[in-house]
């Protein structure tokens, strides 16, 4: 017997070895991936022409034969990232010819009128961490067009880049963004789509807010993911536990509006496939446990022009420009109408609770975490906005361009003192927050009547699923039901 499983043990060992002989597939040390990613980066932030870096890229794919497939990814409209894996030399031949089903996708074309075009974004190529993507693959984010071409209205990520273009062109304005995205690890692979099954979720650590030690599981995936960041070129500034137990923040550096919005999506990526590697999950439901600090995603934004902060006044209030407060000014007075783009699920009102720093409350401060915007300690390099009332479901594209174009073209704040003077609330629950979206005209003009629809459905769809009174305990639906969740199977039987 044990010559037997000697036997087997050296056929297994020789298969290995030749398999490897047979193939060699690009794997780049984390050193060497962080300097690609953040040359790449720096073209992004310096506008180089994308026909040239479009060149560039097409020349490396040709030449680097480690290369098996290129990752193309784009955003529907609830949020959900999509990864389509193109051969190499098939994408080099037909770039220029990419369609997908449009109706496959929630929220996206019509069955009668399903066929879109996938564009290639080359500035927002990623070279990848092999032993988090699998050896042999890059990655390029995209923007969805119709079939003549024209940019598709369902897809934010297109909308907020010829947004943030426009301003570039109009005076050389360039909008920062930020994002503080927190997340809960839980035990078991998939505890998210078996919570119908299970009603529970397990804490990996209870720990808390800092604590962990340096060997433990909470750590140990924090640590792999930073890893994995850093190399993709976010930039890392810190990682830490957070307040509730098996809660993680990893925090990067500000970058354009454009490139911090698809690092939403590669930040929670990773963190997912980290999480599965591990035998765990990485979940960003905004309150998957009752009685615990919930998850946000604190969106910091500030304006600047010519390398100069727009919102940075030494002499302001709060160190904040008079440009500054009118950007808070008209985010606060369209709050209700914004609150749905900013809480995209049942489970995000759930946060909204009064309780455990919520940040419900419409009104800014530089102290009192309740308000839903901040205004933090900072300098002229630093100043900012702190919109704090984002979930981490929403859909990162969406929730910058509201809180950009709302803050610079939305409606003003009112002058009247008696309005001020009492405090107000944003909605918490979903019902009151579609029925203030569908009725706003600031929102229709702002995402365009077809998306304000679309939008509005779907998100109508998903609550109707769900029990509308929230009450004391998550319930299955609103997690089996939700946008980033959902089990298609389960989603059809409803």
């Amino acid at each position: 017997m044990a010559r037997t499983n000697h036997a087997a043990s050296t056929t297994a060992t020789a298969t290995k070895a030749a398999s490897s002989a047979l193939r060699s597939f690009l794997e780049i040390p984390y050193d060497e991936l962080e300097e690609l990613n953040l040359a790449a980066k720096a073209q992004r932030i310096a506008r180089v022409s994308p026909t040239k870096i479009r060149d560039e890229r097409m020349k490396y794919l040709r030449e680097e034969k480690r290369i098996k497939a290129v990752t193309v990814c784009f955003t529907d409209l609830e949020g959900r990232l999509h990864m389509l894996d193109y051969d190499k030399k098939f994408l080099l031949s037909s770039a220029d010819n990419l369609t997908f089903d449009g109706s496959s996708i929630r929220g996206f074309s019509a069955q009668q009128e399903s066929d879109l075009r996938l564009a290639i974004d080359w500035p927002a190529f990623y070279w990848l961490p092999s032993d988090v993507f699998g050896p042999g693959k890059v990655l390029v984010f995209s923007e969805v067009r119709e079939k003549d071409g024209s940019p598709y209205v369902g897809d934010l990520r297109g909308q907020l880049k010829a947004y943030s273009e426009k301003l570039f062109a109009k005076d050389g304005t360039v909008c920062h963004v930020a994002h503080e995205i927190e997340g809960f690890l839980f035990k078991g692979r998939d505890a998210e789509r078996a919570f119908h099954e299970t009603r529970e979720f397990n804490f990996i650590s209870t720990g808390g807010y800092y604590h962990s030690l340096p060997g433990d599981a909470l750590r140990t995936f924090i640590d792999h993911c930073a890893e994995a960041q850093r190399a993709m070129g976010f930039e890392n500034e810190k990682d830490h536990p957070e307040v509730a137990p098996s809660q993680f923040e990893m925090n990067f550096k500000y970058a354009d509006a454009l490139i911090g919005a698809d690092q939403v999506q590669l930040y929670k990526l990773l963190a997912r496939q980290v999480a599965s590697q591990l035998d765990m999950t990485a979940s960003f439901l905004p309150k998957p446990v009752t009685g615990v600090n919930g998850n946000g995603m604190h969106t910091n934004i500030s304006l600047s022009r010519k390398g100069v902060n727009l919102f940075h006044d030494k002499k302001g209030k709060d160190g904040l420009s008079k440009m500054g407060w009118e950007f808070i000014g008209r985010i606060l007075a369209s709050a209700p109408d914004i609150c749905l783009a900013l809480n995209a699920s049942v489970n995000s009102y759930r946060r909204l609770d009064p309780h455990y720093e919520a940040p419900n409350q419409i009104k800014a401060s530089a102290i009192d975490r309740g308000s839903m915007v901040r205004i933090p300690l900072g300098n002229e390099r630093s100043a900012r906005v702190e919109v704090r009332s984002v979930a981490p479901d929403a859909n990162p594209y969406m929730s910058v361009y509201t809180v950009l174009r709302t803050g610079l073209e939305g409606p003003k704040e009112s002058d009247d003192d008696s309005k001020k003077s009492r405090t107000r609330f944003l909605p918490d629950n979903i019902y009151d927050a579609i029925r203030l979206f569908k009725g706003s005209v600031f929102a229709k003009k702002l995402y365009g009547d077809v998306v304000h629809t679309k939008y509005a459905e779907l998100k109508n769809a998903s609550a109707e699923r769900c029990p509308k009174a929230l009450g004391a305990t998550v319930k299955t639906n609103e997690i089996q039901f939700h946008h980033e969740v959902t089990n298609q199977y389960l989603w059809n039987q409803f």
